[in-house]
């Protein structure tokens, strides 16, 4: 008798699934030799795509089917989105086809079976419509991550449920609850990637509309919480409330993190939840590269809303234990000095930590050798985007250029001669 794909144990359906993805991918290529152009050119695509997916999606959907069988279904599934996808881009615009494949990943994810895959679908279908809505306006990065948050509050958030025993997801709940899952994930990933280091400059900081829609969505999820958990209808809890909206008001990606993170409370999902606590997490580590604010305006905001923070965390707990005062507790009862242990420890390496880095730093200011790079000419001033100087340096030119002719070096040493001046001036590469 076959088992079914959730009774196999991982490790085999992992190792099977390699095997599988090995044996199918030299075939695509022999089978795409031989079709030759017809695979791009004229309606080739809309030919070959739909036979690879609807082909796919019958043994993904198929009960008894092998695991070999079934994991070779996965790659030609891919490669069929990918032949659709290539026709689609070269016929309609990006917003159109990127639709039209988000359409398409959401139907293929009904159809097959396996909560991973639909997972993977949902994100593959927010990505494109991220993708999609990305080439629309100036808020090419805040308005398709918040529309994204949207569709999944209507589509999702709308239908969740608490799990219980006595009543299990119906199959249809279960599968729109695995693509929920992976629409959330990965319209997490996108606020905290777009708001993290990656672009530096989080360039809506500060500004008007995108500030305005970070506090509404913390304001909501605030709300959200006072109505669904009374447990936190408590005086040291609203402060803690405030403190999430201060923060979204300066950073315009945090209060979507705040939203899905309320929505996932309040549905009993508490693992959902701590992934969206994670991008709020990322969010609020990339508020320090934000060069929209000063360094001390963002050293004021983080460090006076940890104090309040601390602060109503030591005002909950002294309530809790004057309301449990008279009521008798187990002899043993560890929890609470290990987590006060716990804190310490944090506090200690936290404050290492940060006067390592301060020491290193002074210590080089004081001791360290000052050198000079001569500046390239350009033009100091830009008048018509916003009267800023660009900066280019002589060596870095000089670099790139010797770089260029230098292929056979695999880890190059720039070598400079400093003048009686200080300034640097390549010698060698």
């Amino acid at each position: 008798m076959t088992t079914t794909t959730s009774e196999r144990p991982w490790p085999v359906v992992l190792l099977t699934a390699l095997g599988a993805w090995l044996a199918t991918i030299p075939l695509a290529g022999v089978v795409a030799l031989l079709l030759g152009d017809l695979l791009v050119s004229g309606i080739g695509p809309y030919v070959v795509a739909p036979l690879l997916l609807v082909g796919a999606g019958v043994v993904l959907r198929a009960q008894g089917v092998g695991t070999f069988v079934e994991q070779m279904a996965v790659p030609l599934l891919l490669l069929g989105g990918v032949a659709l996808g290539f026709g689609l881009y070269r016929d309609l615009s990006m917003l159109g086809a990127s639709l039209v494949l988000a359409v398409v990943a959401l139907g293929a994810a009904l159809m097959v079976r396996g909560a991973w895959l639909q997972a993977l679908l949902g994100a593959c279908a927010v990505g494109l419509l991220m993708v999609g809505l990305g080439t629309r306006g100036t808020w090419s990065l805040w308005l398709p991550t918040h529309a994204a948050v949207l569709l999944w509050t209507l589509l999702a958030a709308g239908g969740t449920r608490q799990r219980s025993a006595d009543r299990p997801l119906t199959p249809s709940a279960a599968t729109l609850d695995a693509i929920g899952t992976g629409w959330l994930l990965a319209t997490l990933a996108a606020l905290a990637f777009s708001s993290g280091t990656t672009f530096l400059v989080d360039r809506f900081a500060g500004t008007s509309w995108p500030a305005r829609g970070s506090v509404a969505l913390a304001v909501a999820g605030v709300a959200l919480l006072w109505h669904r958990l009374p447990a936190l209808r408590r005086p040291w809890w609203i402060g803690v409330m405030a403190g999430a909206l201060v923060l979204a008001g300066f950073m315009p990606w945090l209060g979507a993190a705040w939203w899905l993170a309320a929505c996932c409370l309040s549905a009993h999902q508490p693992r959902r939840a701590a992934a969206a606590a994670l991008a709020a997490v990322w969010i609020i580590g990339a508020f320090y590269y934000t060069l929209d604010w000063p360094l001390a305006t963002k050293a004021a905001v983080l460090a006076g809303t940890g104090t309040l923070l601390g602060l109503l965390a030591w005002w909950g707990l002294h309530t809790r234990r004057t309301a449990t005062a008279g009521v008798a507790e187990p002899a043993a009862a560890p929890g609470p000095d290990r987590a006060r242990r716990g804190i310490a420890l944090s506090a200690l390496a936290v404050l290492a930590v940060a006067n390592v880095g301060i020491w290193q730093k002074e210590d080089l200011i004081a001791h360290g050798r000052t050198v000079y790079i001569a500046l390239a000419p350009v033009d100091p001033r830009s008048l018509m985007q916003g009267d800023y100087m660009a900066l280019n340096y002589q060596l870095g030119d000089t670099l790139r250029d010797q770089l260029d002719d230098a292929d056979r070096l695999t880890e190059p040493v720039a070598l400079a001669r400093l003048d009686a001046r200080g300034v640097a001036t390549l010698e060698q590469l």
